[in-house]
């Protein structure tokens, strides 16, 4: 490198660059250039366009005709340019702490989401209850009033420019995401019927956290910590204690019928067969993470709600019946209301969450439920009821707790290992 006037370089330093005046100052690229071109050339680019989709249900896209002009893309990419350049002025505290913050309020919002779809579930329950005890509308059907409802969804891809049945090369793993999704609705909603609907919730629940655990562990390699595995089987603990029988049924010496039996053997296999089916679901959408929304999602388990509620219907011979009355139908809106919010706030915490962590916090739904049809049908619990659902309230509280206040110790030893970094010679 050689050096120019009116350029000094100070002792040991041998860069240079073109000053004003010197020779070739003039042909060095300007900021505003260099952000233009990272802009045109950089990834996030090409793959914010490939996510554009036009507003038609088939055909292809052009993607030479769908490109920007240049003159759009450099006027943004030098304001980002200018935008980053001043940015990296900010110091490695200032910067550490914004991303901190940032994280922690991510976080604090997920939770948030969690706790709010638990309290969703829970009303969930207690209103496909009274829905079949004050008005006889079955379980199945108010599933299939809910899945076309929700077909009022397509209008969040639609809006974004995305293909409402997925992207390319991931609808096949979409569509079984949402087969899964459906079948578990539809197995769960159909053990209510031979079941009471808190076991039947309950062995629903349990058998999701459990699988979601291993079955993430076997597919996707995502291990659960030792306090997050300490806290999830607290939890399993409380709901095995709610399924405990009653001393009536325990203590029983009349025979039992055979078909009572069996109607409810069978019952109890689908609470576990819909726990299995969700578990697979939300495995399935915490490797699509990245590539289908949460709008998408909804739209997909909608439609194919829509395909096999009508099946369930038919071969359980359920009866099919319409509300009549007003307060039907506001306790059938209030229904696809909740079990939208719920759907949202689970899928959202599953791009950021293990799906066992997902699973574990809607344990929730039970207690929130007990107390709720208290409130309606005013009955005593029984004590194993009432331990297990404090246990699941304390797992599940002790569980925000630890991801929402981490340790001091752990924050200093990163902040410390990245200034380490920072000074060291080699960068």
């Amino acid at each position: 490198y050689a050096t120019h006037t009116p350029y000094s370089p100070q002792p040991g330093v041998h860069t240079h660059f073109p000053q004003p005046g010197d020779e070739g100052y003039d042909d060095a690229p300007s900021f505003e250039d260099f952000g233009s071109f990272l802009e045109e050339t950089s990834d996030r680019k090409q793959l914010t366009e490939g996510k554009k989709w036009p507003m038609t249900l088939f055909g292809s896209k052009d993607k030479d005709t769908m490109s920007k002009p240049q003159a759009a893309g450099g006027g943004d990419g030098g304001e980002g340019g200018a935008k980053a350049s001043k940015g990296s002025g900010r110091g490695v505290g200032e910067q550490l702490a914004s991303f901190g913050e940032a994280s922690v309020s991510a976080s604090r919002l997920t939770w948030v989401g969690l706790v709010g779809a638990a309290l969703a579930h829970g009303c969930l329950i207690v209103l496909t209850r009274l829905a079949s005890e004050r008005f006889s509308l079955g379980p199945l059907f108010l599933l299939l009033v809910r899945s076309i409802v929700q077909l009022l969804s397509l209008a969040v891809p639609l809006h974004r420019g995305e293909n409402p049945f997925g992207p390319e090369g991931y609808r096949l793993r979409l569509l079984c995401y949402g087969i899964a999704y459906s079948l578990s609705l539809c197995c769960a909603y159909s053990s209510l019927t031979f079941v009471s609907p808190g076991n039947g919730t309950t062995t629903w629940r349990l058998a999701t956290t459990a699988l979601s655990a291993t079955l993430a562990f076997l597919l996707l390699e995502e291990r659960l910590g030792l306090a997050d595995g300490i806290t999830i089987a607290a939890g399993l603990c409380g709901l095995g204690l709610v399924l405990l029988p009653t001393a009536d049924e325990s203590n029983s010496d009349s025979p039992t019928d055979p078909v009572v039996f069996w109607r409810g053997a069978f019952g109890w296999s689908l609470s576990a067969l819909a726990g299995l089916w969700m578990a697979l679901a939300l495995v399935g959408y915490r490797s699509l993470k990245e590539r289908v929304g949460v709008g998408t999602a909804l739209f997909t388990v909608s439609w194919t709600g829509c395909l096999l509620a009508p099946a369930s219907l038919v071969l359980l011979q359920e009866g099919w019946s319409w509300p009549m009355s007003a307060p039907a139908w506001g306790l059938v809106l209030g229904l696809v209301a909740c079990s939208v919010a719920a759907f949202l706030g689970m899928t959202h915490a599953l791009t950021r969450l293990h799906p066992a962590l997902v699973s574990a916090s809607q344990s929730l739904e039970i207690p929130v439920a007990m107390l709720l049809h208290l409130a309606v049908l005013p009955l005593a619990p029984t004590a194993p009821e009432v331990v297990g659902n404090v246990m699941v309230i304390l797992s599940v509280g002790w569980l925000v707790a630890m991801k929402l206040l981490p340790s001091r110790g752990g924050g200093r030893r990163q902040r410390e290992e990245y200034e380490e970094i920072l000074d060291s010679p080699i960068k």
